[in-house]
């Protein structure tokens, strides 16, 4: 058995070699000499910051990076800029308005002239400096700040901000433009309800939290982005009431998150198996694409994660009780909550034991059966030649796969599919 074993994984193993048949040029991805490969700090040299940042990204080969280069005038002197932005993740019209217009056409004002004020009627000499003039007259955003990091620089630039980069300031400037394509608002489709909110999450993780927002209309709702992976820097948004929540479980759910020692996460589901203690014992996290769920949840004093990307929020501690509940049970009286929350349970139970009380009885305690019921079991299994737990197996399997083949396959092969299925079961 075990040659067999060793046949099979020799023939999916992977094996690197030890030598390939082709060349990469290092011509476009070495670093100029004069810029250090491991720099932080930005630098107050136009042509080293724009040199990195065609290294850094790719320029030649990269067709989505977009960088534009103009003058801008001040006190007479002009100083060569440039914009650094990804194509399809940022609103044009926001740019060429509010960036772009103001600084490249705006100029008029940007004189040696001393500047007269119309409240004190008293000449005033404007004496603020480049980056502070930029930063108080020229851009017309609402979201502006700088930085001199370029680990921090190329992580917004990835998630849809605009880098503005002027000569002789060793520092950038950060414009939120972003204007990249996401779905509206859906209709929940594995959580419905019949009365209750509509909404459901989607993979913008600004919409996920605004949702939360307008249901929760509190200013103790906190909101804090993390961002985990050495690779794809995914952000993570924690979410809790301030005053609701404990202190110990936002530390511990932070801590988790913080020392995810990973490359890359592009799910939900995959930050739930990171942060939960063992995959074998009842979930320990609730995932939710309801925005009115999740409210509830954080009005009980309870932790939410979301990942942008996904539609899905996990919602951290989960006891037992909350996989018995739905959330239409909040929208009705709660005797009738609470006997649905009943049938559930009994139906967890049935789902449990019956499989094994029918083995149990049919094989080895006939005589607890009814004649006339025992008569029609023999009957039925006169012409099967597998045991009862064989056969359980397999339609447990069957089931399996038809629900496989049901989701996998395009929507009309999947009903013919599942058809077909449910005959071939009975």
């Amino acid at each position: 058995m075990s040659k067999v074993f060793d046949s099979i994984r020799k023939i999916f193993e992977y094996k690197e070699q030890a030598s390939y048949n082709f060349i990469l040029s290092n011509s476009n991805t070495e670093p100029p000499s004069n810029i250090s490969p491991i720099t932080e700090k930005v630098y107050d040299s136009y042509d080293l910051n724009l040199n990195f940042i065609k290294v850094k990204y790719s320029v030649l080969i990269n067709s989505d990076i977009k960088i534009r280069e103009f003058y801008l005038n001040y006190k007479n002197k002009k100083y060569k800029s440039f914009i650094l932005y990804i194509d399809g993740m940022i609103n044009s019209n926001s740019i060429n308005r509010f960036v772009l217009d103001p600084l490249m056409m705006n100029n008029t004002i940007n004189s040696n002239k001393p500047i007269l004020s119309n409240i004190n009627k008293v000449s005033v000499v404007n004496s603020e400096s480049i980056d502070s003039h930029v930063m108080n007259c020229l851009i017309p955003q609402n979201d502006v700040h700088i930085s001199n990091k370029f680990s921090e620089i190329f992580s917004q630039v990835n998630a849809g901000v605009t880098a503005l980069f002027i000569d002789t300031i060793s520092s950038c400037f950060l414009i939120d433009a972003k204007g990249f394509e996401k779905r509206s608002i859906p209709i929940p489709e594995n959580e419905f309800v019949i009365r209750g909110s509509q909404e459901g999450f989607i993979e913008a993780i600004r919409t996920n939290t605004s949702l939360l927002r307008r249901m929760i209309n509190s200013e103790n709702l906190i909101f804090e982005n993390i961002n985990i992976g050495k690779v794809s820097s995914t952000n993570i948004c924690i979410c809790y009431m301030k005053n609701i929540a404990s202190p110990d479980l936002v530390s511990e759910i932070k801590y988790r998150v913080n020392n995810l020692d990973i490359d890359y996460i592009v799910s939900s589901g995959e930050l739930e198996q990171y942060i939960t203690d063992s995959q074998f014992d009842l979930p320990q996290v609730i995932s939710t694409e309801r925005p009115d769920r999740v409210a509830g949840y954080l009005l009980d004093g309870r932790v939410a994660i979301i990942v942008n990307g996904t539609p899905y929020v996990l919602v951290a501690p989960a006891v037992f009780s909350d996989f018995l509940t739905s959330p239409e049970d909040r929208n009705i009286r709660y005797q009738f909550a609470n006997l649905l929350r009943l049938i559930r349970a009994f139906a967890l139970i049935i789902t449990l034991v019956l499989p094994g009380f029918y083995i149990a009885i049919t094989t080895f305690h006939q005589e607890i059966l009814p004649t006339e019921l025992l008569f029609a079991i023999v009957s039925t299994r006169n012409s099967i030649p597998f045991p009862i737990i064989f056969e359980i197996l397999i339609m447990d399997i069957s089931l399996e796969l038809i629900r496989e083949s049901g989701i996998r396959v395009p929507a009309p092969m999947g009903q013919t599919i599942g058809i077909v299925g449910r005959s071939y079961i009975r």
